[in-house]
């Protein structure tokens, strides 16, 4: 992924998010022979994390639930990521819930095997294989089709090395008050890109629409 300087963004809501709508260029549809989808018509270069054309990083990251790591440029279909933490309690779920529908979809119209799920946490201290199993469950994603992995980085140190330097997605921990606890404010963003693991889309909308995604979806898979 080009370097890029992280745009300083406000705080949003909840936990907090940071980076939001991209910047308006006219309406360009500029195609390109990395990617199937034509350029947004809201698009900007100088977001941080990866967006239109840009290819996913090489990075390994584990998948602890299945005892596995997945390696994200070897994933060889389209692939649908973000990254969450799961005791947030505002965006994260929407994040994960537009994926999960999404999925929902490709079980319903028999293509679980052209899209592969990996959203992936920034709290590894407390995102654990057993704490990811719970999640999966209360997120009603579905485990028997094989299509999604909850990837979490061994450390925070690492976290930070994979999804702030590599992805460009930005987190910051939140200390509560008066409580041993913490949330975080970060970037949000679900990241769709093809099967050559070039980005086809980058949706920062606090909520996702997942029907326009896998209408997207369905044009690069």
């Amino acid at each position: 992924m080009k370097r890029r300087r992280v745009l300083k963004s406000l705080a949003v809501t909840g936990t907090g998010t940071l980076g939001a709508l991209a910047g308006c260029l006219g309406g360009a549809l500029d195609s390109n022979p990395n990617v199937t989808l034509n350029q947004p018509e809201k698009y900007s270069d100088e977001y941080s994390y990866p967006n239109w054309n840009d290819k996913l990083p090489d990075v390994t990251v584990p998948a602890p639930i299945d005892g596995k790591s997945v390696s994200i440029r070897n994933i060889d279909t389209p692939v649908l990521t973000t990254f969450f933490f799961s005791h947030c309690r505002t965006v994260c779920p929407l994040l994960i819930g537009a994926l999960q529908k999404v999925q929902m979809d490709s079980i319903e119209n028999g293509y679980t095997d052209s899209v592969t799920f990996v959203p992936m946490t920034f709290d590894p201290a407390r995102d654990d294989a057993k704490r990811l199993k719970a999640y999966t469950e209360k997120m009603n994603i579905a485990t028997d089709v094989d299509n999604w992995q909850f990837l979490r980085p061994k450390s925070e140190q690492r976290a930070t090395e994979v999804i702030q330097k590599k992805f460009g997605v930005r987190f910051v921990k939140d200390p509560m008050k008066n409580s041993d606890n913490y949330m975080f404010t970060h970037t949000m963003v679900v990241v769709l890109a093809n099967a050559d693991g070039y980005v086809e889309r980058a949706y920062s909308e606090k909520s996702p629409d997942p029907e326009q995604i896998i209408n997207d979806l369905k044009k690069v898979r």
